[in-house]
Formats: structure tokens, sequence, C-alpha cells
């Protein structure tokens, strides 16, 4: 493994994209801790510390997961690469229901182009609303329910203004520097800039822990320590030994004369994953739970916000972990539902002389598929959904809840955004090395 690093950096071109990742990356956290203009600093390093350790510290940790703690801080690049994400998730969504843009999908590079300003567009929507939400949220006091101090010197029109489009120009320089990853750096842009906030939260959440358990004794407290990491490590094994699961669907295609030449007679496969929609259900099912937090945070007073308190509040209740789980499971039918084209991969198959052996083309083919792909999505389901109940039993066990790093959204996105990369790094090694970076 060493020696592959090695032959990484003696490469040239793979050694200048490796640092002109690691400088994006650099740049993206430092704007990550710089706050817009007119934050009180001082305050609202007071207000997160105790937004962090009282009873709303779950909906706080699930706002913050995806910035690295800048959303709070009201950094310059404090809505991070969310809007991005979301605008991609959104337009990938309309793509089914609205036809111009799955023509568009259809035509290749072309249509991908535009469906990418697309989202480039939507993407600057969203970081617009974002920001105002946010900075409206700060000036008026509401940000930090738990935190009477002022976090911004002044409520005038002026000063709110040139925050929001701070944090908005902040949204479009991070697309801007995703883009620029995926182009001349290594790996995706956006999933590396994703995992990079998220394990920046890495070595404070574990700190944590073994702080927390001080009090119980210094041997206790390591023993403590040790235990979340062996867990973590164990946990990760688990996660990539899945992901890299797959059912291989076989498929030939027939030999056809071409003139004088004859073609096909090749035989290829399909992969279908174990956990063919990967995140996306989790980050789903997540958002939708907060958001009925949100409005209970910022609506105290009703009937309905005293029971959402009650049952969703600190995420730990047995009805709020139910609905979860089953919400992962729904969401993850309904992505593979619509990502996946039983229908669409038949007519393909046929149109290029494809089979599978034993299965007639046509109908047959597109009811074979879809029971394979329901058969995979039901094992794939309830992983996923058990991924996420770590941080509920990491509260039963251990009592770190809130600070429990590895948690199901951030093991899958760690995991998935890391193999992704090194698929990467060994394709272009081998480029030149009969050693792939796996297997030195």
């Amino acid at each position: 493994m060493l020696s592959a690093f090695a032959n990484a950096f003696r490469t040239p071109d793979l050694r200048h994209k490796i640092l002109f990742t690691l400088f994006i990356l650099a740049v993206f956290r430092l704007g990550s801790v710089i706050p817009v203009p007119n934050v009180n600093v001082s305050n609202i390093n007071r207000c997160v510390a105790e937004a962090n350790s009282g009873s709303s510290a779950g909906l706080y940790s699930m706002i913050s997961l995806f910035s690295g703690g800048a959303l709070l801080k009201l950094a310059i690049f404090a809505l991070g690469i969310m809007p991005y994400i979301t605008a991609s998730i959104i337009l990938q969504l309309l793509t089914v229901v609205i036809p111009k843009l799955e023509t568009l999908k259809k035509e290749g590079a072309s249509g991908q182009n535009k469906i990418t300003q697309y989202t480039r567009y939507l993407t600057l929507v969203l970081g617009l609303l974002q920001a105002t939400a946010f900075v409206t949220l700060a000036t008026s006091g509401r940000l930090f329910t738990t935190c009477a101090l002022p976090v911004v010197y002044s409520t005038e029109i002026f000063e709110v203004i040139v925050m929001i489009l701070t944090m908005t120009a902040g949204t479009t320089i991070v697309m801007w520097m995703g883009e620029l990853i995926t182009d001349r750096g290594i790996g995706n842009g956006m999933s590396i800039m994703i995992f990079t906030q998220i394990a920046a939260r890495f070595p404070d959440s574990l700190w944590a822990i073994k702080v927390e358990r001080n009090g119980a004794g210094q041997a206790h407290a390591w023993f403590v320590f040790s235990m979340v990491i062996a867990i973590g490590l164990l946990v990760m094994a688990a996660v990539v030994f899945i992901e890299q699961g797959q059912r291989r669907i076989p498929v030939q295609y027939a030999k056809r004369m071409v003139g004088r030449r004859m073609f096909g007679g090749s035989t290829t496969y399909i992969p279908l994953k174990v956990n063919q929609s990967g995140v996306i259900p989790v980050i789903f099912a997540s958002s939708i739970l907060y958001l009925p937090v949100l409005y209970a945070t910022f609506r105290p007073q009703t009937r309905a916000a005293r029971w959402i308190t009650q049952y969703f509040q600190t995420g730990s209740h047995p009805v709020y972990n139910i609905v979860y789980f089953l919400l992962i499971i729904f969401f993850c039918y309904f992505y593979v539902a619509i990502t996946f084209d039983p229908v669409e991969m038949s007519d393909n198959m046929k149109k290029y002389g494809g089979f599978i052996p034993g299965i007639r083309a046509g109908k047959p083919t597109e009811d074979y598929l879809a029971y394979v792909l329901s058969r995979l999505t039901a094992p794939g389901s309830l992983y996923l959904g058990l991924i996420s109940m770590i941080p509920t039993l990491a509260f039963v066990y251990l009592h770190a809840n809130q600070n429990f790093p590895f948690g199901g959204t951030s093991i899958l996105i760690i995991v998935g955004v890391a193999l992704d990369t090194v698929k990467q790094v060994e394709s272009k090694l081998q480029q030149r090395h009969y050693e792939g970076f796996l297997s030195s």
C-alpha cells in the first residue's frame, strides 16, 4: 500500500492532480471557518457550544453535519455543497416526470451539459433562499433557541443583504471548486467536498466522547474511547463489504453480419448492487423527519409541537426510530424504482441483440430484472436502516448519541467516497504499473 502511494506521487500527472485536489480542499476548509461580515464571533461561538450540549443538540448536529460546523457559525462557505446536491437530486427526480428533461438525458453529452446548466441555476436559487432563511433566523435571534446572545452586530437592511449575498456567492464558489476537482483533480469533486466536511468533525466528536467519560475515571474514559474506535472500524468494514456486493446478471449478444463483417458474440453482465440507492434514502428520511422538529423548535407553543418534541426531538425515542427505519425502506424502493427502469434496460438489450441466458427477450426479461431488483432492494434497505440505527445504539450503550461520529449517513458517505476515489487512483496507476493500488 505504501509503495502504491509512492508510485502515485512519482507519476507527474497523478501527483499534480492529487496536489491540486488538496489545495482546493484547503481553500474550502479555510472558507468554512471565516465568518461573513457583521457576525459577532465570540457570541456565536458561545451559542454554538450551548446548542451542541442542550436538548436540541440532535437538531443542530443534523444541521451542521454536511457543513462541518460552518453553517451554525455563519461562515462564507456555510451552505457548503448541499444546495448543489439538492439541486442535482431534484433534477434527477424531474427527469422521470418531465418529458423534456428525459429527452435531454437520452441525447448524450450535449443533453447532459444542458441538465448540468439547469442544475447550476437551481443551485444558485436554492443557495439564495437558504442564505436568506438562515440570515433571517440569525438577525431575529431565532437561530439558537437556547441562546439569547445577539449573533450579529447590526440588523440594518444593508448589512443583512451583504450577509445574504456573501453566503450565496460562497455557495457558487464551492460549486465551481467542486467542478474543478472533478475536471482537474482526483475523484468526484462534490463527493470529496462532502467527505471533507464530515471528516472535519470526526476529531472533535471522538474526543468529546472521551472528555464526557472523564468523570468516571481516566481508565474508563480511555476504554470507552477505544471501544468507539473499534466499533467504528467494524462498521466501516461491514459497509465496505456490503457496498462492494453486487449481483451480476449475465448477458450474451448474438452474432450478426453487417456487410462482410461479423459483430457481437460477446458475453458481459449487468452489475446490480445490493445497495443500489446509495445514501440517498438516508438523506431523504433524515430531512423529512427534521422538518417537524424544525417546526416544533420555532413554534413551541402549539399542541402539535409539544407532541413532536416528546417523540422526535432527541432522536432516541422508539417512535422516532421506527418511523425513521420505515422511511428509509420506503425511499430505497422509491429511488430504485425511478432510477432503474427494467423496461428501458430490456428494450436496449433487445435493440442490440442481447439476451439473458434462459430468459426470453421482451416482457420476460423485464419481469426477471424487476424480480431480481426487488429481491436485492429488500436486504439493501434493511442494511441501510440498521446502519442508520447506530447512533441510537450508541446512545443506549455509550450515552454518546450527539457526539457519536460513526452515524449511518456519515459512514456511508465517507466509505463510498473513499472507495470511489481509490478506484480512480487505481485506474490511473494501472496505466503505468502492473500492480494496482488495492493489490499492492
